[in-house]
């Protein structure tokens, strides 16, 4: 670890972003091979994720292993009786196998989960108690997934309301690192053609929205271009969004570190 960091508790704050937040894995690559690690974390949707998979100390190859395993579309997880394609709580064994103990608890750093409370329409920051079900409500991207159920009340993606949720880290972290990975492009009317298109544009748009005015806040930014051609959704764009994220991470960090007074970076 940088001189200029080592008696500083560090926290991470890992945006939303779908397939595009596996880019966040390769950030969290190019920290480890500079001696950073952060001591709390605050993620939301895909940076929820895998914010929890670091959390519980496995290693980039393990996350990204996670979620390739895991199945995104499946017919048999197609719901009638819950507002949204699939159903969210059919998810829950891919997470058990990770998360066999599902307590913020048994986790080696702090985490904070953000989801959105649909009821009274605000972010809530999970931190304790039961894993699992906060993680996929944080995941539950509208209208695909159906939200979650959690103590009588229904969660749904907490970029809704905060896709770069720093606010659990202000008072605790003496440095903040940022990852974010909703990258925006302006689009042709071609590629908003139809209802899906359009759909994701506008949760695109909401998500981007949330976050923009507190981006300059972090004392380190990592904000990877080229993440644009890779889909919310998209799967196959797994290895490429971490392999972009990587070297986006590992561009800056090489920049930052010869920098005298590094600890300044804002």
């Amino acid at each position: 670890m940088p001189a200029s960091l080592e008696n500083q508790q560090i926290g991470l704050v890992l945006s939303g972003g779908g397939v595009k937040g596996m880019a966040h894995i390769g950030v969290i690559k190019a920290l480890s091979e500079h001696d950073i690690y952060p001591h709390y974390i605050s993620g939301v949707s895909a940076g929820a994720l895998v914010g929890a998979l670091y959390a519980n100390n496995f290693n980039p190859e393990d996350m990204l292993a996670f979620f390739k395993e895991t199945p995104l579309f499946k017919y048999n997880f197609v719901t009638i009786n819950k507002p949204g394609l699939f159903d969210t709580e059919k998810y829950l064994f891919a997470l058990e196998k990770y998360f066999p103990e599902n307590r913020f608890e048994a986790l080696h750093r702090p985490l904070y989960v953000t989801a959105t409370n649909l009821q009274k329409g605000k972010p809530v920051y999970f931190q304790t108690g039961e894993l699992i079900h906060p993680l996929l409500a944080s995941a539950a991207l509208p209208p695909v997934f159906s939200p979650v159920e959690i103590k009588g009340e229904l969660y749904s993606d907490g970029g809704v309301m905060n896709n770069f949720p720093l606010e659990p880290l202000q008072g605790q972290a003496e440095y903040i690192i940022g990852s974010y990975t909703s990258s925006m492009k302006e689009l042709s009317k071609k590629e908003i053609s139809n209802s899906f298109q359009i759909s994701q544009r506008a949760n695109l748009l909401m998500l981007h929205a949330s976050a923009l005015n507190k981006l300059h806040i972090p004392d380190l930014l990592f904000r990877p271009e080229d993440l644009d051609l890779i889909g919310v959704l998209d799967k196959k764009g797994i290895d490429k969004a971490y392999e972009i994220g990587y070297a986006h991470a590992s561009k800056v960090l090489e920049a930052v570190t010869k920098v005298p007074g590094y600890a300044d970076t804002k």
